[in-house]
């Protein structure tokens, strides 16, 4: 994904309503932009963080600038936009990125299927193996306090999903399951869009709930994925693949 023209860089001044965020231009105006996230982006907007935007040339848009990515205090890149998470998703299964969901002949978004009548986020098909229903979740929480006792004494590079509780979060891996119970294949992909994450594990400190659904979902077939974008203001894309695995619930 390019970003054409590139990315400007401004100082956040702070975020608010959710879905906006006041910036400072280089030549210190002050204007309001479009934040594409209602989420609670722990660790990535706090005021004095460097923030690239984006400017569509849509002039019915009331905010024509959209925040596309932070750089934090410590260096980290993040992209908060999360309507780029599936679109980078869709770009790597087709230039081939993503290996593990390469071989169908058809890809499809946005479809409706489940019991609970949701939208899966990608729908992989071919005539010569069974379909595959993808559920794209992007990765922005980075955790590396010390630990008070363990084999670790860091987590370092470690990165967290989900930031919030999130019951439609649960609901997708219900679902999930069920389609593999069907016969089909199920696969939760996590887009990891921050910099300093080099691995992925559920928040179980955060939403338990979601934690212990996750595994049941695994321990029934459904697969998981993590792949890490690389991010700069002339573009992202998802390069390489990193670990997932189930921390200790004390963690």
């Amino acid at each position: 994904m390019q970003f054409i023209p590139a990315l400007e860089r401004a100082t956040l001044i702070k975020r608010y309503k959710r879905f906006l965020a006041d910036i400072e231009l280089k030549d210190g105006k002050q204007i309001t932009i479009h934040c594409a996230n209602t989420g609670s982006m722990t660790g990535c907007a706090e005021s004095g963080n460097q923030v690239w935007y984006s400017t569509s040339d849509n002039i019915k848009r009331k905010y024509p600038h959209s925040w596309e990515i932070t750089e934090t205090a410590q260096g980290h890149q993040i992209c908060i936009n999360t309507a780029r998470a599936n679109q980078l998703a869709v770009e790597a299964i087709y230039n081939g990125t993503i290996k593990e969901l390469q071989g169908y002949e058809q890809l499809r978004t946005e479809v409706k299927y489940g019991a609970e009548n949701s939208r899966i986020d990608i729908l992989l098909c071919s005539e010569s193996k069974p379909h595959c229903y993808v559920e794209v979740k992007s990765v922005t929480l980075l955790d590396e306090r010390n630990l008070e006792s363990g084999e670790e004494n860091q987590r370092i590079g470690q990165g967290y999903f989900p930031d919030a509780i999130t019951t439609r979060g649960q609901k997708h891996l219900r679902e999930l399951s069920e389609m593999v119970q069907s016969g089909s294949r199920a696969v939760l992909l996590f887009t990891v869009l921050h910099s300093g994450i080099e691995k992925v594990s559920p928040a179980h400190h955060i939403d338990a709930n979601y934690s212990q659904l996750l595994k049941i979902a695994q321990e029934a077939g459904v697969e998981v994925l993590c792949y890490k974008a690389q991010l700069s203001n002339n573009g992202i894309q998802l390069v390489s693949a990193i670990e997932f695995f189930h921390q200790s619930s004390k963690n």
